[in-house]
């Protein structure tokens, strides 16, 4: 009891009891205060647990009788009366606090299992992997979810380092299953499959055979589907490849310039898409040891204001003064925030994001200017902004 609560309630209960006896004392005889005594279980039970509370109704009882006592009142039915009402609000009371409790505790448990799947399904990303820096943060979309629609993950491949990104269509549980199955078949294969193109028709198979299972249970599982980007970044060269399923293009940060890698040909998102590797085209762009990625779902630009106007990711980046990936991560869940006019709880879309940068440990590289890579056709990408006319080309896969 006073390990759980320490002894705050209980001095602060016996203040009280000591208070109203000594002004009942005090006062003369003809003010009867020893119905003052059922305030201080009540107060009590806002403080501490139930069997703190009881103990203090059973002292404010033997309080208020010791000033009907006082009183000359015990030839009278007023003790009767006082001992009632203190024995009726300390039941409520500490029916209600042991209510509370419960539910605090079921909460809580609940907050664990969420936490647990969440590390399960969304494993923390581990900040350097391969030659990279590599940070993400994920903000779910209700205020007491952990997880949602939204998923990222990574892999080191023989080739380099891997990093899917994507986002199923949906809300709730159906989501969390659906990010569930992708995410399952992304690690299983990560590893194993060497092409880029080969391991996103693997993912277009795992998650078609997911929304088909799912299918004989829930009618709506069959117009489902998953928006998913896979970037791959080798352990030697400069450019990073890219196959691009339906989901919003990466933002490239380099000196004073911020560009989008917008894909020659997207692809369709993963169940809806070919079971044929040579249906995903593989976009390169070039990637120094100057540049920072960002990945991110479409709540980082669908996000409104007031007004109704969309969050301008891509200039908000360009503001970004070029320093370590997790600052870029805050600069731009700083810009949401003041976007729509709150805190991250106003926001209505879940959102992950993702920034990658070359580590200190890379070797001195041969990394191609963006210009040069642009003017040999090497690179498929365009400002943000709207005057920009996209420069197109892309490379084989």
């Amino acid at each position: 009891m006073m390990l759980a609560h320490g002894p705050g309630p209980l001095v602060v209960a016996l203040v009280m009891i000591a208070g109203i006896l000594i002004a009942g004392f005090v006062v003369p005889t003809s003010q009867h205060l020893a119905s003052l005594m059922a305030v201080v279980p009540a107060t009590t039970a806002a403080l501490a647990g139930p069997r703190l509370t009881t103990v203090i109704a059973a002292l404010s009882c033997v309080a208020a009788f010791a000033l009907d006592a006082h009183d000359d009142l015990l030839h009278t039915s007023i003790p009767a009366v006082h001992l009632a009402e203190i024995g009726l609000i300390s039941a409520f009371v500490i029916a209600s606090r042991s209510i509370r409790d419960r539910s605090v505790r079921e909460l809580t448990e609940v907050r664990i299992v969420s936490d647990t799947i969440q590390r399960v399904l969304l494993r923390p990303l581990p900040p350097h992997l391969g030659h990279l820096r590599i940070r993400a943060t994920y903000h779910a979309s209700h205020p007491h979810a952990q997880i949602g629609g939204d998923l990222y993950a990574v892999s080191k491949c023989a080739a380099g380092v891997r990093l899917l990104i994507g986002d199923v269509r949906g809300k709730g549980l159906p989501a969390v299953e659906d990010a569930e199955a992708l995410l399952g078949a992304f690690r299983a294969g990560a590893r194993r499959i060497r092409s880029l193109q080969e391991l996103m028709a693997e993912l277009e198979f795992s998650v078609r055979s997911h929304f088909e299972e799912a299918g004989l249970s829930d009618a709506d599982a069959v117009e489902r589907f998953i928006t998913a980007l896979i970037m791959e970044v080798p352990d030697e060269g400069d450019t990073v490849h890219v196959v691009n399923c339906g989901h919003p293009p990466p933002y490239l940060a380099l000196g004073p310039d911020t560009l989008l890698l917008a894909p020659t040909a997207p692809s369709p998102p993963l169940g809806l898409g070919s079971l044929s590797p040579g249906d995903y085209p593989v976009d390169r762009f070039p990637f120094s040891r100057r540049a920072t990625l960002l990945l991110y779902t479409d709540g980082a630009i669908e996000a409104r204001n007031s007004d109704g106007q969309f969050y301008d990711l891509g200039a908000h980046v360009a503001t970004w003064p070029r320093s370590q990936p997790e600052d870029l991560l805050r600069h731009v869940l700083d810009g949401l925030s003041r976007h729509v006019g709150g805190g991250p709880m106003e926001l209505e879309d879940d959102i992950a994001l993702i920034a990658v940068q070359y580590g200190d440990d890379l070797p001195a590289p041969a990394a191609a200017p963006v210009a040069e890579a642009l003017s040999e056709g090497r690179a498929s990408f365009s400002r943000p902004d709207a005057r920009a006319v996209p420069r197109r080309g892309t490379g084989p896969g």
